[in-house]
């Protein structure tokens, strides 16, 4: 549970082989810029390495960024590790170029919270994670 004098702390990965950061450095800056504290992994990161990456940090989000079109096999990968290592409650949410069949997909399999897509606005990526915490926290 997230109290409510805590940042919200927020791991921003690349997984698989996408060479793509810009958009993914825009949005972690954002994040940053909203006050939370952001953890960027860098490029080409396994599933492995994100989930590890989450734990060690101890955080309460991890955003995805995939433009590579492997999000319907490293999204719910990450989600099953991340489980496996305790992080059941961790927000997970995915950037990136996903067909709406498949981000329909993996939020009703329940491997991503939310899915945002290029042209979303900044200000409904941090709404929504504070939204999320505001409930939780009942603030």
């Amino acid at each position: 549970m997230l109290m409510s004098n805590k940042k919200i702390r927020v791991l921003v990965a690349k997984p698989g082989l996408d060479g793509h950061d810009r958009g993914v450095k825009v949005v972690a800056r954002a994040l940053r810029d909203a006050g939370m504290e952001v953890i960027y992994t860098g490029l080409h990161q396994t599933p492995q390495q994100v989930a590890e990456t989450a734990l060690q940090e101890d955080v309460d989000v991890v955003g995805l960024s995939v433009l590579s079109g492997a999000h319907m096999t490293l999204v719910p990968r990450i989600k099953e590790l991340l489980k496996d290592n305790g992080m059941d409650d961790c927000l997970l949410l995915v950037g990136g170029i996903i067909p709406e069949d498949d981000a329909e997909e993996l939020l009703k399999n329940g491997n991503a919270d939310k899915i945002f897509t290029p042209g979303d606005p900044l200000e409904d990526i941090t709404g929504y994670i504070f939204d999320q915490f505001k409930e939780q926290t009942g603030s």
